[in-house]
């Protein structure tokens, strides 16, 4: 029976820790058929499930048995608009919990040996005692029921610590209270912890709605409304409602509804939002136009080729994020910590507990140096130091015109070795341009171009596409051809009136037993042009040389590639004449020449099987199997959408510049990934002896667990700066 594969993603809420996302991912995955990731940092489950053992509504009612809640991801204006209105809530939470905590604190500074007071300080016991149970009972509620659903569920997270860490401060209290001992209480303890908390939360809110700030920026480009022709006449339409086909109109100062073909008109568009490239790009009839990129000047009739989830816009935004949801393989180490932290937290708590006791110690301070320990310790900050950099560097990619698909791919490509480089759309232009036309002695040059160019029709190879737009420049009439063959890079066969004609390199042409003018075509091919030879029966009609000019920055960017440590090998299928040229060009010192597309993947596994981490940058189509090869892959976009569903990295400005940049930002979001996790491991490694130690207050301890969180999202938030190189 076979399988109905599908993915899904879910919204999460009620996640307090990395602990909760790892208790959602392990009871998703415990599913039939379900394999799960939760980010902790995006609050989203990515899910792939078999709809024939699973349904939605099991998914989510699995979430929600485990303590949680889930719902299908909404579109971007209502999770937004969700998000606000749970915010505003706990900003009012929050501010309640601080007018009932204020007076404790008062109180706590009261009590400091400067003043010389009562230790019970200046409030009566039962204010305090008035004050601090709305706190730990209402406004605190979370954490009780939060600890339940996850004790239950054979788990433990910060829900249980704090729940337990101010539970011991607030009973305790009781008791002094209620029995009149000669103790100290610690009410503001537990209600300042839990105000601290919530503070944390807040800040981290925020802090996180600012990491995904680049696609929200994304999602917000696109204009509301169309000028759409209908019955003759132009009307607003939303963009929702515009259908393939559908005539529309861009005055200059607006933004592209839709992705289209310009039918009218000319102007220049602006189109960093999709390349990061600033300078505008003209567009006449027949070229493609993209949704949200911005028209300079000029008036453009288009009609509509794409819409809503088909746009490029739309294939940017559904990549970004995925990339922002995915985990980077660094991320399992934190993962494997925090599954076990709050365990280990509780028994250290414990084992404090007995040794201050034991060491004669009255129960008190023993229970409230447990307390410390309990409070001061949190994987929040273990769990979000990784996600956080992700959604940040993603973003800030995608904003210059790098679109990243996974965490994977950008964790890899800081350790690349080798980056193998397609020559043809890579290097170069893309599109060879005819330089030469050399007819043998007893044929013309329009004879030989006329059979080249008919030959060529049935082909979609760059060169054969360059044939015939140079035939058409020179109004050459194309003949009909039969018995049409084509061989994968070397050439192609076909009958013209009786007569079977080749077409194709030297090589292959040599290889038919047709003698060629070898010194001419070395000549040519040490130009650096590539050289097509065209033949019928056995005699050759003559050559036709082609070249394609290498872009402009592509030499300063290998330059750039081999400063950064990176050995950068060329691929290409022209002879070695030519690839040599080509190579030096762009101060490639190691080039392979004469390469067929289907053997590009042998040679990327040869440079793996000498251990060493290879990228690959090509088309995105042509060149497929060898960018699956690769450890990672770049897809120059070339006006391919198949590219941005195919690579690791797509890079939607046609230049290899983006691709050093693309490992420059890798570089940057490691480093500050690890700058992260070891913050984290830092802050519990320290806090945790020093609260065990007795020399952390409770209140102390919680202002530090709350902090540590957001320190680590802002940390990550610095990758904003990355520029770039220009």
């Amino acid at each position: 029976m076979t399988t109905q594969r599908e993915t899904t993603e879910l919204q999460l809420t009620g996640m307090t820790c990395v602990a909760c996302a790892a208790r959602i991912e392990k009871v998703l995955n415990r599913l039939p058929e379900v394999s799960a990731s939760v980010n902790f940092a995006t609050e989203k489950a990515r899910i792939e499930f078999d709809r024939q053992n699973t349904d939605l509504a099991a998914l989510i009612a699995a979430v929600q048995k485990a303590g949680f809640n889930a719902h299908p991801v909404r579109d971007f204006e209502a999770e937004k608009l969700e998000r606000a209105k749970a915010y505003q809530h706990e900003r009012l939470l929050f501010s309640i919990s601080l007018l009932l905590t204020a007076p404790l604190l008062v109180e706590m500074a009261f009590m400091l040996p400067i003043w010389n007071t009562h230790s019970h300080g200046l409030l009566p016991l039962w204010l305090q005692w008035l004050l601090a149970t709305p706190v730990q009972f209402w406004i605190g509620k979370r954490f009780f029921v939060g600890a339940w659903h996850s004790l239950r569920g054979g788990g433990a997270n910060m829900d249980v610590l704090v729940a337990l860490g101010t539970s011991a401060a607030y009973f305790l209290s009781c008791a002094v209270w209620l029995l009149n001992l000669d103790q100290p209480v610690y009410f503001e303890a537990s209600a300042t912890i839990i105000t601290l908390v919530l503070l944390g939360k807040l800040l981290e809110a925020r802090a996180k709605g600012h990491a995904s700030a680049a696609l929200e920026a994304l999602i917000n480009l696109q204009p509301k409304l169309a000028h759409v022709e209908r019955n003759g006449s132009m009307i607003d339409l939303p963009v929702a409602e515009v259908s393939l086909g559908d005539i529309f109109l861009v005055r200059p100062g607006e933004s592209v509804p839709v992705d289209g073909l310009v039918i009218e008109g000319t102007s220049s568009l602006d189109e960093a939002m999709l390349t990061g490239e600033s300078m505008p790009r003209e567009k006449h009839a027949n070229d493609k136009v993209y949704a949200a990129t911005l028209n300079q000047q000029g008036l453009l009739k288009c009609s509509a080729s794409a819409v809503g989830a088909q746009t490029q816009l739309a294939a940017i935004i559904r990549l970004v994020e995925q990339a922002q949801g995915s985990k980077a393989p660094i991320q399992k180490l934190a993962d494997k910590i925090a599954s076990i932290f709050v365990p280990v937290v509780v028994a250290i708590a414990v084992l404090t507990f007995i040794v201050w006791w034991s060491l004669g110690s009255d129960f008190a301070t023993a229970l409230i140096n447990s307390v410390s320990v309990l409070v001061i310790s949190c994987p929040c900050a273990l769990g979000l130091a990784t996600p956080t950099a992700v959604v940040v560097a993603t973003g800030r990619a995608a904003s210059a015109g790098i679109l990243v698909k996974n965490a994977t791919a950008l964790e890899h490509a800081h350790k690349l070795s080798v980056l193998i480089v397609d020559k043809t759309g890579t290097l170069t232009e893309g599109i060879p341009v005819v330089t030469d036309v050399q007819p043998a002695a007893d044929c013309d040059a329009t004879r030989l171009l006329q059979i080249a160019a008919s030959m060529a029709q049935g082909s979609t190879h760059p060169l054969s596409r360059s044939l015939l737009a140079y035939a058409q420049t020179q109004n050459i009439d194309l003949i009909t051809t039969g018995a049409y063959n084509e061989l994968s890079g070397s050439g192609l066969s076909a009958e013209i009136a009786g007569t079977t004609y080749v077409l194709g390199s030297p090589a292959y042409i040599a290889s038919k037993n047709i003698t060629l003018d070898e010194a001419e075509i070395l000549a040519l091919q040490q130009q650096g042009k590539t050289v097509i030879a065209v033949a019928g029966g056995n005699t050759l009609l003559g050559c036709i040389a082609l070249a394609d000019t290498l872009r402009d920055t592509s030499a300063s960017a290998v330059a750039r590639l081999n400063k950064m440590g990176i050995r950068v090998v060329m691929l290409s299928g022209d002879n070695s004449a030519t690839a040599q040229a080509i190579a030096q060009q762009a101060g490639i010192a190691e080039f392979r020449a004469e390469v067929l597309p289907q053997d590009k993947a042998t040679h990327v596994q040869s440079f793996k099987a000498e251990g060493l981490l290879v990228g690959m940058v090509g088309d995105g189509i042509n060149d497929a199997p060898a960018l699956a090869a690769a450890d990672v892959s770049f897809a120059m976009k070339s006006g391919s959408d198949i590219a941005i569903e195919t690579a690791d990295i797509t890079l939607m400005r046609n230049d290899l510049m983006s691709v050093a940049d693309a490992i420059d930002l890798s570089r940057v979001a490691l480093a500050k990934i690890r700058q992260n996790l070891f913050f984290a491991f830092v802050y519990n490694i320290l806090g945790i002896p020093l609260a065990a130690l007795g020399m952390l207050n409770p209140v102390i301890a919680g202002a530090a667990m709350a902090m540590s969180s957001v320190s680590v999202v802002s940390n990550a938030l610095l990758l904003k700066r990355w520029k770039p190189y220009k």
